[in-house]
Formats: C-alpha cells, structure tokens, sequence
C-alpha cells in the first residue's frame, strides 16, 4: 500500500512538472521575436548581398532565440507579394533586403500600418518603416586606393550591377581612391544591367583584361562572382564585395569591401528583443560605425609605406576629412 502511495504521488509529480514544462515552452514560444526577410534579386546563394543579410538573422536565431522566415522572388514573382505573406504569417518586424525593394515596402507598409518594416539600402518616410543605409563610397576609396598603389599596367576596372545612384557610389569611391593614390591610371568602368549574371560579368572582365586592367572591382552581386572567376583565369587581380570573398577566387581576390549587412541586421534584431522596438528612424553606417571596412589583404603585399598610407586614408574617412559625395 505504501509503494502504491509513494508510486502514485511520483506520477503525479510527473505530471504537474510536465505540464509546468509544457506552458513554459508555449509561453517561450509565443514570447519569440518572429522576423521575416524579402532577400534581394539573386536570393540565397549569390555569395554576397542576400547570403550575408541571411547570416545576420541565423547568428541572431542561434544566440537570441528569435525566429525568421525568408522569401525569394523565384518563389513570390513579386517583392510585395512575398512581402505581404511576411506580414500575414505574423512577423514582428518585416525586411526588405536592397534598394530594388523601396517601392514594394512603401505600398505593403502602408496597408499594414501596425507592422514594423526595415529597408536595407534605401529610405522612406513612413513611420513604421525603418532604414539601414551604408556609406559603401568609403569602402571603395579603400580598395581603389590599393588598386592605384599596386597596379602595373596603370589600367583598372570597375563593373557595376544597375546603373543605378547606389552603386554609382560604389564606382565613386573606387575611381577617387585610384585618382587619390595614381592620378594618371586609366579606370574603365561598364554596368552589366544585372546582379544575377555571372557569365555576363566574366565577360565584361575579360574585354577589360584585354585593354590591359589588372586590377577589377566589381559591385555587381553574383555578376561579380563571374568577374573574380575571370581575373582568376586570366592572372590578373580582383576585389570580392559586400562579404570577404577570398576564397570564391583565391589566387585573385587580394580584398573585399565589407559591408556589414549581417551586423546591421543582427544588431536591430537585438534591439527588437531587448526593447521590443527600433529607436533609430534611419540608420547609416560606415567606417566609424563600424558598418564598412576591407577584408584582410592576401595575394600581394603593401609595403610599410603603402599600409601607413592606407590607414592614414581609412582614419581619414572614419573622421569626415575625405568628401566623396554632395
């Protein structure tokens, strides 16, 4: 009778803390932070722009707990449709990862005016639409810079995905980086029309290797990937962009410009978890908020001059002394 006793007050015990257990996970679950993400044209995969917003919110789902959704335009055919499936399936905060997206945010944020959405490269003046913008120009000086110190034939490339004012200021930066350092080198610059095409930028990079460049920086997403495959086969040098993409060509990629959407994302992600709202409007960040850099430099070396040259420029940058646009 007793062993009855004590095994039914166990199973009761059992019971109860399971129960405890239970509510406690559907409270967690309830109580998670649920983001939603649009990637950009080339979507996952494209070794650059998309992949690194898409590694911002898994380092934010394995160290805070939060949960996310993604869409792809191969999938949704529209921005604002991928959009509004975000915002149905319940998401705290919706993203519109690349500029290409400023439209479709505006029209879906204003039919969900109690949703909060973040822009990534571009600006709106809707309340519940926050914006992260980066100062990619200094980035670019950067790597210019390098590209006017180091090259020998004194002929360099730019290639640019759309001809579009955000990626002009890609090329901006690199051609007064080149002129800052080698105002005689000749800097030819070409826009493929397309983020998505990686042959198109092979290409591109080769009739520019014929006129002589040795030293290519696309900004062109996947495009550039077909840049760096080119200046890897034809022994000449590139710049990978967005991410560190040394190892996408190593024996041509001597850099890359960072642009830190993964920390931007995550960041915000932390403030929607640690404050349950974004207190910045419009955030933008460059050398100084630590939202651009450069990769470490393989392949070739600075000497002591050209680095000391280097880091007087990146200081330079980080404190305002170096105007690259109006």
């Amino acid at each position: 009778m007793k062993k009855a006793l004590v095994l039914l007050f166990s199973f009761s015990l059992f019971i109860a803390v399971s129960g405890c257990s239970k509510q406690s996970q559907e409270s967690d679950t309830k109580s998670r932070i649920k983001i939603g993400i649009m990637l950009s044209d080339a979507g996952l995969g494209d070794q650059s722009f998309s992949d690194a917003g898409f590694a911002g919110l898994e380092k934010a789902r394995d160290e805070m707990g939060v949960s996310f959704d993604y869409k792809e335009i191969a999938d949704t055919k529209t921005y604002e449709k991928g959009l509004e499936e975000l915002v149905k399936q319940g998401n705290d905060l919706v993203i519109g990862l690349g500029f290409s997206m400023q439209e479709a945010v505006n029209k879906i944020a204003k039919k969900y005016p109690k949703t909060s959405f973040l822009l990534i490269d571009s600006e709106s003046d809707l309340t519940n639409v926050h914006s992260v913008t980066f100062k990619e120009e200094e980035g670019s000086y950067l790597i210019g810079a390098i590209a006017g110190m180091k090259t020998s034939s004194n002929v360099v490339g730019f290639v640019g995905g759309l001809d579009v004012p955000l990626i002009r200021k890609f090329e901006k930066g690199f051609v007064e980086g080149v002129k800052a350092v080698n105002p005689d080198a000749r800097i030819l610059s070409r826009f493929a029309g397309s983020f998505g095409d990686d042959k198109l930028g092979g290409q591109i990079a080769a009739e520019m290797i014929q006129q002589q460049a040795d030293y290519i920086y696309p900004a062109a997403g996947f495009t550039g990937v077909g840049v760096l495959n080119e200046a890897q086969k034809s022994g000449v040098y590139s710049f990978g962009v967005d991410s560190d993409q040394f190892y996408l060509a190593e024996k041509a990629v001597i850099t890359s410009m960072l642009k830190r959407v993964d920390v931007a994302i995550y960041n915000v992600v932390k403030e929607m978890v640690e404050a349950g709202k974004l207190s910045e409007k419009q955030m933008k960040l460059g050398i100084k908020e630590s939202g651009i850099d450069i990769a470490p430099i393989r392949v070739i070396t600075l000497s002591p001059e050209e680095k000391k040259q280097l880091d007087v420029f990146r200081e330079n940058l980080s404190e305002g002394k170096v105007q690259l646009l109006p």
